[in-house]
């Protein structure tokens, strides 16, 4: 895995839909997951910290359904030349029409 591997975000509000994403970030230290995160095994326990980005385009496109603090799970390529599982091909709703407040 490396900057700019492509990734793939699950919300747990919204488990229908995947979401495209990239690596932007990767720490170079493994870390204990912070407790706060008590599901799925606990994280699996031992964790490295990585940072996805969505295409900010998507994001404006989504702009009435973007929330922070959503947890979810993401998904990464380790190496370049996998694929994701057809679960895991991109899936979203349609975008809100312009000037729709969303909800």
């Amino acid at each position: 895995m490396s900057l700019g591997s492509d990734a793939r975000i699950v919300l747990d509000a919204a488990s229908q839909y995947v979401i495209p994403a990239t690596v932007s970030f990767v720490a170079g230290e493994a870390q204990f997951t912070p407790k706060y995160v008590e599901t799925r095994n606990e994280r699996e326990k031992l964790m490295y910290r990585v940072k996805l980005k969505i295409d900010p385009k998507m994001l404006e496109a989504y702009r009435a359904y973007v929330k922070s603090g959503l947890t979810g799970t993401a998904y990464v390529k380790i190496a370049a030349d996998a694929q994701f599982p057809p679960t895991l091909q991109p899936l979203l709703p349609e975008p809100p029409k312009a000037g729709h407040a969303g909800g």
